[in-house]
């Protein structure tokens, strides 16, 4: 087994169609404003972007996130990570009891120095990191697909409340 490789998954319900929850998913560029370990996010270029995460553990992990894969019909997100992080992550959002149903899936190899050296012993720390990640990740997404859905008129999407600078 190789330390250093994690498979993540995680399932989140949110209150909010699929097709709007979609759109919000395929704004990269506003995840910092909801998730809260999502520190920044700066485009590199129209398919690029340089993110940093940080979550409880004291380490910041950089990455760039170039979209794989953007199937609005099938409502499926893909991105390719290089950088500390080297691997994908997929949104697959599907109809939900109460909104929508997501599944997120992460395939990663570890390449940062300091935490492939602490791997042995601190696997479970980042595992347990990474899962109260997703867990902020969920409440911030719910909270963030709310305002949109107050800022304006019935059925508005959170894309288009995002392109008027209404939140």
């Amino acid at each position: 087994m190789d330390r250093n490789r994690y498979s993540f998954r995680s399932e989140w319900s949110v209150d909010a169609p699929p097709s709007t929850t979609y759109q919000a998913l395929e704004r990269f560029e506003d995840y910092p404003e909801w998730w809260p370990e999502v520190r920044s996010l700066r485009l590199l270029e129209a398919d690029a972007c340089l993110v940093s995460c940080r979550s409880v553990l004291p380490y910041d992990l950089t990455f760039v996130l170039r979209p794989s894969r953007r199937d609005p019909v099938s409502r499926i997100l893909e991105a390719s990570m290089e950088g500390d992080l080297e691997g994908f992550s997929r949104w697959t959002i599907s109809e939900g009891p109460t909104g929508s149903h997501l599944v997120f899936d992460e395939e990663v190899t570890v390449n940062k120095r300091l935490l492939r050296m602490l791997a042995p012993v601190a696997r479970p720390l980042f595992r347990a990191n990474h899962t109260l990640m997703m867990k902020h990740g969920r409440a911030g997404l719910a909270a963030y697909l709310a305002r949109c859905r107050s800022d304006g008129p019935p059925g508005e999407q959170c894309a288009s409340s995002a392109a008027s600078g209404s939140r």
